[in-house]
């Protein structure tokens, strides 16, 4: 076997094992995650990636790894966002404390699968048409300059989002108690329940987080501007995205009720945002910025907006999302 064969089944098989660990061991069906739980979960996600970055330092060289890392803490990064949106999803269908777990599971299982495509098709559109690197350039600039400027109110509404509509006018969707179950069956038709109803939106929602990450992590993994992608390149893109991805279920409920306390990390990822899709576009150029130097400008961003949110709260914000106060906007 290669030494990209071996990293491929190690990674494949690490990943197993740590799902059964995931699920067997620190979790348990129709049981409640406390802070302490999510915490070692959290704790345990971010370890085993760690791991695995070690593991390419030795099994590959310093530089994949480096790319790794750099790729999946600007994947962890994007997830606060990501989480703040599925905070809102949760509180606006009202979804039980005892099938939040599950349905979030399933919601970034089935978006694990979408963003395995998603990648491919990257990747392959990319190795035909190079120039494509330079529009992704100018939509990130785009994404990070609207997102730093981006106001409180715009926050997402679930209820107004095009794909509960989509959803809600193609599907079946019955508002019974749905007792953690995802669809039944009524009078030989079957219809889907609020939860179904969630996880479909948690997948659609990291789908379209995937349309800025994705050519987020491209730029960062490739040092030259090669029209192929090599087989180290495409290894990190995959495993950065999916450890960052699996990650999402126990931070969730770490951060839940704390999102609002990272006021500014917005606009730190922004400017991370702004930075890469410069990168893409000074390539034209034949100018390229080493992984090293976009490691230090990430992490000195993430770190320099939490630490400035920590201090400086913005004014008539609340410290926790206000869960009776949607509850009661809906009617429910």
């Amino acid at each position: 076997m290669t030494v990209t064969e071996v990293t491929y089944l190690t990674f494949v098989v690490v990943l197993l094992l740590a799902l059964i660990v995931d699920l067997g061991l620190l979790s348990k069906k129709h049981s409640i995650i406390s802070i302490r739980k999510a915490l070692i979960q959290t704790l345990f996600w971010v370890a085993l990636s760690i791991a695995f970055c070690i593991f390419l330092f030795f099994e590959k060289s310093p530089v994949v790894a480096t790319k790794y890392f750099t790729a999946y803490l600007m994947e962890w990064s994007l997830s606060i966002d990501n989480i703040f949106v599925f905070i809102l999803i949760f509180v606006y269908f009202k979804v039980d404390e005892l099938d939040s777990a599950r349905a979030l599971l399933v919601g970034i299982l089935l978006a694990i699968v979408f963003r395995i495509i998603f990648i491919a098709i990257g990747i392959e559109l990319i190795e035909r048409f190079h120039w494509l690197l330079y529009i992704f350039g100018v939509f990130l600039l785009y994404t990070g300059f609207k997102l730093f400027f981006k106001k409180d109110e715009e926050e997402f509404d679930p209820g107004e989002s095009k794909i509960y509509r989509f959803i809600r006018k193609n599907l079946r969707v019955s508002s019974v108690d749905p007792k953690g179950r995802f669809f039944f069956r009524r009078q030989g038709r079957i219809f889907l329940t609020t939860l179904s109803l969630v996880v479909l939106m948690l997948a659609f929602v990291d789908i379209v987080f995937a349309m800025d990450s994705i050519p987020t992590v491209v730029s960062l993994v490739r040092e030259k501007a090669s029209k192929s992608f090599s087989e180290d390149d495409i290894l990190v893109i995959y495993s950065s995205n999916i450890f960052a991805v699996l990650g999402l279920r126990s931070l969730f409920f770490l951060l839940k009720g704390a999102v609002n306390k990272f006021d500014y990390l917005q606009q730190g990822i922004a400017v991370v945002l702004a930075f890469i899709g410069v990168k893409m576009l000074i390539e034209f150029f034949d100018i390229h910025i080493s992984i090293y130097i976009s490691l230090v400008v990430i992490v000195v961003c993430l770190l320099v907006s939490i630490l400035y949110s920590i201090y400086h709260r913005r004014p008539g914000l609340p410290n926790e999302i206000d869960e009776s106060a949607i509850k009661k906007e809906n009617g429910k």
